[in-house]
């Protein structure tokens, strides 16, 4: 998948001899749900039946923190894990922009002719029913469809995906697939139901820095996060996966690119901690030396809230009961 910084870059590739024209979608797509990856589907599948590129354009930073910073949700993935989840989806290429309030200031056949029409050559477009583009957000479905009659591109509308008994509707937030309502479910530390509305496990991306060393000293040697993307859930303790992408670019056949874990999100508590933290405890292994690395850890399921203990000895036997709950959830 190529990904496009500027407008510039998107017009070369899509000059004289580069990929034609295109099927294109918009959105920001933070955490690439399964509602967000039905309506890539549905590019990828008319694009290859009409050999157009697949294009989906989004933002970086979010828009909610250019023009809300204090109320800007917090994002379920990073950029770099966007990006790997969008080219999981069949796209071609993805137009990357930034998102400023100069951008924010056109119109919406400013940005439709600019970077849609003349910049991707789309002759598909598909959106969702509520679809807000352009200064104000001023333009919407039937805006769009005007602007395809005037521009020679055809509007493809999506509806909403989910279904009824999600988890979504037992946490309020309706069935419908949506990255506020994994949101809110991250937020109660329910990741078994955010895995269900993402189709994959909850993730968060750091570099293994050193911490108090703690954990070690009680036999359960963990792996501090910093420099963490990703929405880190409720505080608690969960079984989870550490994946180690480095190696696995390198050596994709070495059996230490995916490991067991159990994962506490937390304070520390019990030592009075203050910092809120995210380690992980590989299973079984006081031999790994991860400092330095950039690892993904996904979480899968929440075992138990975090809590006080009175002292060293009832933590250490907790912690045995969480890693032997942890390893019968993982297999």
């Amino acid at each position: 998948m190529q990904v496009w910084q500027d407008l510039a870059q998107a017009a070369e590739a899509f000059g004289a001899g580069g990929l034609g024209s295109s099927v294109v979608t918009i959105g920001n797509f933070d955490g690439v749900h399964r509602g967000h990856r039905a309506v890539l589907e549905r590019v990828v599948g008319l694009a290859r039946a009409d050999a157009r590129a697949a294009v989906a354009v989004t933002f970086d930073p979010h828009p909610a923190q250019v023009h809300r910073p204090d109320e800007a949700p917090d994002l379920l993935v990073g950029l770099e894990d966007r990006l790997e989840l969008l080219a999981g989806t069949g796209l071609d290429g993805v137009l990357l922009l930034t998102y400023t309030l100069d951008l924010a200031s056109l119109t919406p056949e400013e940005f439709v002719t600019g970077y849609l029409v003349d910049g991707l050559r789309a002759r598909t477009v598909v959106v969702g029913h509520d679809v807000r583009f352009g200064r104000g957000n001023a333009g919407t479905l039937a805006t769009m469809v005007e602007l395809g009659g005037q521009h020679g591109f055809e509007v493809v509308a999506v509806d909403d995906v989910g279904r009824e008994g999600s988890h979504l509707a037992a946490a309020g937030g309706g069935a419908r697939w949506s990255s506020s309502g994994v949101r809110a479910l991250l937020a109660e530390g329910d990741v078994r139901g955010a895995a269900d509305v993402l189709g994959r496990p909850h993730r968060v991306r750091g570099v293994v820095v050193h911490g108090d060393a703690r954990g070690r000293e009680l036999g359960f040697p963990t792996a501090n996060l910093g420099g963490i993307t990703g929405m880190v859930p409720a505080d608690g303790v969960y079984a989870g996966r550490l994946l180690r992408p480095a190696l696995a670019a390198t050596d994709p056949d070495h059996p230490d690119t995916v490991l067991p874990a159990a994962v506490s999100v937390g304070t520390n508590p019990t030592f009075d901690g203050v910092d809120r933290r995210v380690e992980a405890y590989v299973l079984d292994r006081a031999d790994l030396d991860l400092y330095d690395e950039e690892v993904v850890l996904e979480l899968v399921e929440r075992l138990r809230p975090t809590l006080r203990f009175d002292g060293v000895d009832e933590l250490v036997e907790q912690m045995h009961a969480d890693v032997a709950r942890a390893r019968e959830i993982l297999g």
